[in-house]
């Protein structure tokens, strides 16, 4: 879940920096996680599920950061 605006920039950019493909999707639809217009048009009030093949400490760390915001509440 990305649960404020804010908190989708940061998705975005953090994807950005990755030299890889990344997709985050919600049931059929799915988007490149690097288009923050495409990321704004999911519900971001859903479970987000993101999908990748590549590396990068930064990108997974705030994976993880937003993971544990999304379980604690």
């Amino acid at each position: 879940m990305l649960s404020t605006i804010d908190d989708a920039k940061r998705f975005v950019a953090a994807a950005s920096k990755c030299d890889f493909e990344i997709d985050i999707f919600y049931n059929r639809v799915v988007i490149d996680a690097k288009s923050l217009l495409g990321v704004l048009s999911l519900d971001l009030t859903r479970v987000l599920t993101v999908e990748y093949d590549g590396h990068n400490e930064e990108f997974e760390t705030f994976l993880d950061e937003v993971a544990a915001k999304v379980s604690a509440a």
